[in-house]
């Protein structure tokens, strides 16, 4: 677990260097998405079946810009691709010739399995499968899955400062690539979502996980990331209704959730001065 965290946070340091601002915003623009999902698309087919272990961005960007078009990404990093499916789409392109396509696949690393170093939802997946069979009613080991929990709360403390780019690329004002990447609550849901879902008669483990979202929160001041912590937090208020029965441990719930949602209204700034005293 130690050694995956490592990873993943090295990852997240490496792909995600920008601090997030206070204004940045998380959410895309759905109607020029939308309006993108129209053909005529061309699909790129992929030369080899695997998984995407790495990408050039910047090559990406450079293809568009000499074609002229927009790109969409079909698979992004961390993907299962299977040779002869797309791999990327463009925009009517018109004729694409053999060396285009070529130099399209080779764009894209595929390889037998994944790997963390582009793919910090893979190394978050790992902490979380560690985590599934600690659960798991033949193992049962509390004490592994709160080391995960407490792991995965370091991981996403960090993620919460730093800026996500949105999936589309522009360049000198004209859209060129559609990108293919995990959002910050993409890799929220990734960290917590099946522990919670897992952990339904657990008091321990969502006590855990009322205190790691308590954390993260306390990191941003960005009303978006925010707003998908309150929604992790209402999750697990609502299974815990759902799966615990005695009143005393309801009551130990319930205290905590009052306490993490009061951390959601306060000011950052002032909660992570508390935190640290």
């Amino acid at each position: 677990m130690a050694t995956a965290a490592q990873e993943t946070l090295a990852a997240v340091d490496q792909l995600f260097p920008e601090a997030l601002g206070e204004d940045d915003d998380d959410g895309t623009d759905d109607t020029l998405a939308s309006a993108l999902a129209r053909p005529p698309w061309l699909a790129v087919p992929a030369s080899k079946t695997g998984y995407v272990e790495s990408l050039d961005a910047d090559a990406l960007l450079d293809i568009a810009r000499t074609l002229e078009t927009v790109l969409r990404m079909e698979h992004g990093v961390g993907d299962f691709v299977v040779a002869g499916t797309p791999l990327v789409s463009l925009l009517d392109p018109g004729d694409l010739d053999e060396a285009t396509t070529a130099r399209l696949n080779a764009v894209y690393v595929i390889g037998r399995q994944r790997t963390v170093e582009q793919d910090v939802a893979f190394g978050i997946r790992q902490i979380v499968d560690v985590a599934m069979k600690a659960l798991s009613p033949g193992i049962n080991d509390t004490t592994t899955a709160v080391m995960c929990v407490d792991y995965l709360a370091a991981i996403m403390t960090k993620l919460t400062t730093r800026r996500i780019a949105n999936p589309y690329r522009v360049d000198q004002g004209a859209l060129r690539v559609i990108a293919r990447g995990p959002s910050f609550g993409d890799l929220l849901g990734e960290a917590f979502d099946q522990i919670r879902q897992n952990a339904e008669y657990n008091v321990a483990i969502l006590l855990r996980l009322l205190g790691a979202l308590q954390t993260i929160a306390g990191q941003t001041a960005s009303s978006n990331r925010r707003w998908l912590i309150q929604q992790k937090v209402d999750e697990i208020a609502e299974t815990a209704e759902r799966g615990i029965a005695s009143p005393h441990d309801r009551d130990r719930l319930a205290n905590r959730l009052i306490r993490v949602r009061e951390a959601l209204l306060a000011d950052p700034v002032s909660f992570v001065r508390t935190n640290h005293n």
